[in-house]
C-alpha cells in the first residue's frame, strides 16, 4: 500500500515526508505550470531537486509534452537521463504506446497516463508500461464509476500476471483512497490535502474536545 503525492511543489513534498506518507511523486504539465519555472532548463533542474528528496525505491513521474513518436522518444530518453529516479510519463495514444514499447526495451521505466478505459490499460501493459494511471475522479465527473475501472484493470492484470502496476490517479476524496486500497492497487497518487482528509471524522473531534474539557474541569477545581 503506497501513497504517491500528486504535486510539483517542494514544500508539499517535504510536508508529505514529515507525515510519513511519501512513497513517490507524480507530476504533470499542469502541476509544473504552477511553479515559478520559466524554461526547460529550470523545469529539468526542478525535477532533479524533487528526485534528490526521494529515498530508496521512491520515484517521480515526469511527463513528456511532445506528441509525435520521434520527439516523444527523444524527450523520454532525456528525462530518464536526468536522474535514475525519474519515470517517464506518457499519454495513452498510438504514438504513446509505441514510445512505451521502445523505452521499455531500453529498460526505461514508464507511466502510461490518461487511462480511461480497460482497453487502454491492456495496451499499456502489453507495451511494457511500468505503471498505468487510471483517472478515477475524471471518470466520476462524466457519470462513470471510476472505481469500477480500477477493479476491472486489477482483475485482468491478475488473470494474465501482467507486471504493470496500477497507480490510481485523479483521486478526489478519501473514499477513493479507501476503495482503491480495498481493491488492492499498488498505489494511489493524490494531492496532499486529500490524504489529510482521511484524518477527518466528527466523532474524533467530539471525543478529543470532551477529553480536553473533562481534563481542564478536573484540574481547575
Amino acid at each position: 500500500m503506497k501513497f504517491f503525492i500528486d504535486t510539483a511543489n517542494l514544500k508539499e513534498i517535504d510536508e508529505a515526508r514529515s507525515l510519513g506518507m511519501l512513497d513517490g511523486i507524480t507530476t504533470n504539465p499542469s502541476l509544473i505550470s504552477k511553479e515559478s519555472l520559466f524554461s526547460h532548463k529550470e523545469i529539468y533542474e526542478h525535477y532533479i531537486s524533487i528526485c534528490k528528496r526521494l529515498k530508496n525505491d521512491e520515484n517521480m513521474s515526469a511527463e513528456v509534452i511532445s506528441s509525435n513518436y520521434t520527439d516523444m522518444i527523444q524527450e523520454g530518453e532525456k528525462l530518464a537521463l536526468l536522474h535514475p529516479k525519474i519515470v517517464v510519463k506518457i499519454p495513452i495514444t498510438k504514438n504513446g504506446i509505441k514510445t512505451i514499447k521502445y523505452l521499455s526495451q531500453k529498460k526505461i521505466k514508464t507511466n502510461s497516463t490518461l487511462i480511461f478505459s480497460t482497453g487502454q490499460s491492456i495496451l499499456a501493459a502489453k507495451a511494457g508500461a511500468t505503471y498505468v494511471s487510471p483517472f478515477v475522479g475524471r471518470l466520476d465527473d462524466v457519470s462513470y464509476n471510476g472505481l469500477n475501472l480500477i477493479q476491472e484493470i486489477k482483475s485482468i492484470y491478475d488473470n494474465y500476471s501482467f507486471e504493470t502496476k496500477i497507480l490510481a490517479a485523479s483521486i478526489r476524496h478519501p473514499l477513493h483512497i479507501v476503495e482503491c486500497f480495498k481493491i488492492g492497487v499498488y498505489a494511489i497518487t493524490s494531492p496532499l490535502n486529500v490524504i489529510y482528509s482521511l484524518l477527518n471524522h466528527p466523532l474524533t473531534n467530539i471525543g478529543l474536545d470532551k477529553f480536553i474539557k473533562d481534563f481542564h474541569r478536573k484540574i481547575n477545581k
